[in-house]
């Protein structure tokens, strides 16, 4: 398949703004970690301070002015910005609330460019459960972001308020599946535990954010047998497939579930590696992994699916 087949329109189901106010530090410290031991192991020395500072240059972009350029030169319409809680469990210069607001901001300042999906720890309780609500309601955000890695289980029945509002608001929830930084814990990043939640909430959409890259065995069997639970791929120039992440997505694009599947950039984590566009032109490319899927699945994977599931809002 070659660029024929490029969709119209092309909407980014994972995204999140490059700024280091949105990312606690400790969060940046497990990545240094894991950047520490690779180059150690290869005989470089390494200095953990001026790796962070590297990273954190890359973090400036505090209101989507340097994404929107990237999205404009990929042919990106639309990007969802997923903003994560942290707070809960690490601390930070800005609250919940705090990046609630920069990320409205950012709409305002961009208008029609971005979805956002607001991130809200559930053991903030009811607080958190009304301010989430204040975010649907004020500033008309789209969906619920959960970190699983923080710390608790999707099913976790604190959250159940809060998938009790997105059924009243038809809003979807995204969760984080797969490894993250190392100084989160993994266990509650599996896929299935999703399973009693999406169950108990068969009107709630549920995304498995990573799920066709890490554990993709779970995340495509809770997408075939249950109608409400999503994946999407973003995180594929990292995925561990000795052919390269190409042959890993021709794969799953050839599963037959294509009306499940949504792709994501999950920029900036690669951005000092690839560009947008370089990720649509591979994605797109004579030998991507697209080159054999119809019109239909193209259109629904690269856009259609992720504005299904927000177009849902009542």
């Amino acid at each position: 398949m070659s660029e024929i087949k490029r969709p119209k329109l092309i909407v980014d189901g994972h995204c999140h703004l490059s700024s280091s106010r949105c990312i606690p530090g400790a969060f940046f410290d497990g990545v240094v970690s894991n950047i520490n031991a690779s180059l150690t192991a290869q005989g470089v020395q390494t200095d953990s301070e001026n790796i962070k500072s590297m990273l954190l240059s890359q973090y400036d972009d505090h209101y989507g002015d340097k994404l929107v350029s990237q999205m404009n030169d990929a042919g990106i319409e639309k990007t969802v910005l997923l903003a994560p809680d942290f707070t809960y469990i690490f601390e930070s210069d800005f609250s919940y609330r705090d990046l609630a607001k920069q990320h409205f901001e950012t709409k305002k300042r961009h208008p029609d460019r971005f979805f956002v999906f607001q991130g809200i720890d559930p053991r903030w309780g009811q607080t958190g459960l009304k301010f989430f609500e204040y975010c649907i309601k004020e500033y008309q955000f789209d969906g619920l972001k959960l970190y699983p890695p923080c710390g608790y289980s999707p099913s976790d029945k604190r959250l159940y308020p809060f998938y009790e509002l997105c059924q009243q608001y038809g809003l979807p929830v995204l969760l984080h599946t797969g490894p993250t930084s190392p100084t989160l814990n993994f266990e509650m990043a599996v896929p299935s535990l999703i399973d009693q939640a999406a169950k108990d909430f068969t009107k709630v959409n549920f995304i498995l954010a990573h799920g066709g890259v890490n554990f993709v065995e779970q995340s495509k069997l809770l997408c075939q047998y249950r109608p409400n639970v999503f994946l999407d791929f973003s995180g594929f120039p990292s995925v561990l497939n000795p052919n390269g992440w190409k042959s890993h997505l021709y794969d799953l694009f050839r599963l037959k579930i294509n009306h499940k599947v949504i792709f994501g950039s999950d920029w900036p984590v690669f951005s000092m590696k690839e560009s947008l566009s370089a990720m649509i032109e591979g994605l797109m490319s004579d030998d991507g992994p697209l080159r054999d899927a119809n019109n239909t699945d193209i259109k629904n994977i690269m856009a259609g699916n992720i504005l299904r599931l927000i177009g849902q809002r009542q």
